[in-house]
């Protein structure tokens, strides 16, 4: 039976075992230079190299298909030790997900919709469950679906051209690919902060705040991953002597504080509220030139989308990463039979008029009703993983 008929819930799952398969047969497949993701055996390591760089990586179902059933491979393969991901171009790891394509399909009622949702949550589970160590180099714009294919990974390398955000409050969405598990698991309450506002980290930033584990300059990267490729059967311990060997080298170069530290204890008493309401609150209440700059930044967000984003962090943070994405597929199908994600996407995307008009306009108009709507099971529907 063709992949292209399986049900999208056993679609990558089948493929992976295909590939398997294929393996123990002595067949491989070899990916032409110019495919948007580049699948590569070097060394001890398997190595996946994100190839659409006039896009900046952006992720899209396809790419996700060919990623999966290759990492079941090396996760099972005795001759892969570690599996490292890469973009190509130099100025993104991937900058998100196909939005467009998403847009174009939901209007359209295409299938689109749930299997790209449903199949990338699938690799973010795969990733964050991978017993091989797993390298992501997060060398340049790394948000939305970028951050999914590597924060769930035993280790993010950050540059100075990394660029991490979760910017999806100003679409109509909410920081998905696993955002419900990490970002509460965040120092204080930086991970709302930053889901909330879609505040950019860069460089060293990324990994003071948590989301890297360690620093490298770019131009080392390359000398990184040839001493990666080059070990001989290596543990995870291994793989991260390494890493902290490149890190340790380049650590005194530069003792430039947290770009948050002047306003990390704003940050977590303003955002730490039982609500979204209450942060407003908060926000006006304090004054300050930091709380009042936030709360404009908020006021310009979908209302949908942070209170939706308020309500995953809270739950996520008790909840297993299968879990959460299972949550958060049931969110994405809510955004893509709403308005506020057409709207946002037309507004700065399309139109780029930055003005989006959003239903409802006020935080004060999104019903706990409609939220839990956004949160219900969708039965047979529901993410499988």
């Amino acid at each position: 039976m063709s992949a292209a008929l399986l049900r999208p819930q056993l679609r990558l799952k089948q493929l992976g075992r295909l590939q398997v398969v294929l393996q123990h047969l002595g067949m491989s497949v070899h990916t032409a230079p110019e495919a948007e993701v580049l699948l590569e055996k070097k060394g001890c390591a398997g190595v996946i190299t994100l190839n659409r760089p006039k896009v900046l990586n952006a992720l899209n179902l396809s790419m996700i298909q060919h990623i999966y059933p290759q990492l079941k491979v090396w996760e099972e393969s005795s001759e892969t030790c570690l599996i490292i991901i890469k973009g190509s171009g130099g100025k993104a790891f991937c900058a998100g997900g196909d939005i467009r394509a998403l847009t174009d399909a939901g209007k359209a009622g295409h299938s689109l919709t749930e299997d790209l949702f449903r199949e990338e949550y699938i690799l973010n589970h795969a990733i964050g469950t991978c017993r091989k160590p797993y390298v992501a180099l997060i060398d340049g714009i790394t948000m939305g679906g970028g951050v999914g294919l590597s924060v769930h990974g035993d280790f993010r390398v950050a540059t100075e051209k990394t660029v991490f955000a979760m910017p999806e409050t100003a679409i109509g969405l909410f920081p998905d690919v696993g955002g419900g598990y990490f970002l509460p698991r965040l120092s204080g309450r930086i991970g709302y902060y930053l889901a909330l506002t879609g505040f950019r980290l860069k460089g060293r930033d990324v990994q003071h705040a948590g989301v890297a584990t360690h620093f490298v300059e770019s131009e080392k990267i390359p000398a990184l991953e040839k001493d990666l490729t080059m070990m001989i059967s290596p543990s995870k311990e291994d793989v991260a002597s390494i890493l902290d060997s490149y890190h340790t080298k380049c650590k005194s170069g530069d003792a430039s504080p947290f770009i948050l530290d002047e306003n990390i204890e704003k940050i977590n008493s303003l955002f730490s509220g039982n609500s979204i309401e209450e942060i407003f609150e908060n926000l006006k209440h304090d004054g300050s030139s930091f709380a009042l700059k936030q709360l404009e930044i908020l006021q310009k967000m979908s209302p949908t989308s942070l209170k939706v984003t308020f309500r995953q962090l809270t739950e996520g943070a008790s909840m297993n990463l299968r879990d959460v994405l299972t949550m958060e597929y049931r969110l994405s199908q809510a955004c893509m039979k709403g308005h506020d994600f057409y709207e946002g996407v037309r507004a700065l995307l399309i139109e780029k008029d930055q003005n989006p008009k959003w239903k409802p306009a006020v935080i004060e108009e999104v019903t706990e009703e409609y939220l839990d709507s956004c949160f219900k099971s969708l039965g047979a529907k529901d993410l499988k993983l």
